[in-house]
């Protein structure tokens, strides 16, 4: 199956339909309750909702997921009393919601489909122009892709390298390398990459000369450890204006389950001005890590630094 540790986990919704088609004087049936196989609606739904709950038994790349809720309702289908109905018939809705990595729309679409093979068989002895059509995703939420919109276009960024050996040349630089690809498959411009010695004074003036600049988005890499040349942090803390130690803690518990380690970091991450600076390890799993727990939510800070609030 396909990877998906990268994924945050995050609510997922997701709505789908179907329609089952038949003759109206079946349709009449269904109204009246006079099926030979007997009640109709809870039956399908019940199929339906034991369905769901098994979608990745039936489909072998599907993920298994914690379905949170799973709403599945019915509509009987009469032009006679809706001319804007063409057919006789059922029309089925589900919605569900999900709380993990993956989304929910293949147990949506699983449920609507065995709905409507549970009411094709209890209305086949009647009716043998029953069709089964319009299964269909209404609707998908969650994930990454819907925080995409929050990377405007010209979006612009930097990356710091803090190293002693990376600036002296002895070890190749990778984990600003990550971050550099990382943000630019979101389409943000790199404003600017240097790679420093862990010197606290070389540190802050860099980052200041680029909040001079306006640039939005600053990360740093390395020097956030326990060593006693980690000072990347502490240069940090001391010019950063307001805190935002919400970033942090996402980085820590997105890291914290992937290795224990994670706990050591002394990442921070704060603003100065209308610029967002956010200090991630030097490890190349670290960084990349660290991006995949805040990236793309992270960039609707500017809205924020610009009075726009929380609305989406």
């Amino acid at each position: 199956m396909v990877d998906i540790t990268a994924k945050q986990i995050t609510l997922r919704i997701a709505k789908a339909s179907g329609k089952v088609i038949c003759q109206p004087e079946t349709l009449n049936r269904i109204k009246n309750n006079t099926l030979p196989k007997g009640n109709l609606l809870d039956v399908a739904r019940a199929a339906g909702l034991l369905a769901s709950k098994n979608t990745s038994q039936y489909i072998p790349h599907c993920h298994p997921v914690s379905i949170d809720a799973m709403d599945i309702q019915f509509e009987l289908l009469d032009p006679s009393t809706n001319p804007d109905e063409k057919d006789h018939g059922v029309l089925i809705s589900a919605e569900g919601k999900s709380i993990g990595r993956t989304g929910i729309e293949m147990e949506v679409i699983t449920a609507v489909s065995i709905c409507a093979i549970t009411i094709y068989d209890l209305l086949k002895p009647i009716d043998k122009s029953l069709e089964i059509t319009s299964i269909k995703l209404l609707e998908k939420s969650g994930g990454k892709t819907q925080y995409r919109k929050e990377v405007k276009k010209g979006t612009r960024a930097a990356v710091l390298v803090c190293s002693d050996s990376t600036a002296e040349g002895k070890r190749e630089d990778k984990s600003g390398v990550i971050i550099k690809d990382i943000l630019s498959s979101y389409d943000v411009q790199i404003a600017d990459y240097q790679i420093v010695p862990d010197e606290k004074d070389i540190i802050q003036k860099t980052i200041l000369n680029w909040v001079q600049q306006d640039i939005p988005y600053i990360f740093t890499t390395g020097g956030t450890g326990l060593g006693p040349r980690d000072h990347t942090v502490d240069a940090v803390q001391e010019i950063i204006e307001r805190d935002a130690p919400g970033i942090s803690e996402a980085i820590r518990v997105y890291g914290g389950m992937r290795t224990p380690l994670a706990m050591l970091s002394r990442s921070i991450s704060g603003s100065i001005k209308n610029t967002l600076v956010i200090t991630v390890p030097g490890s190349s799993n670290g960084a990349k890590e660290s991006l995949e727990a805040i990236v793309p939510g992270l960039f609707h800070a500017r809205k924020m630094f610009l009075g726009g609030g929380h609305d989406k």
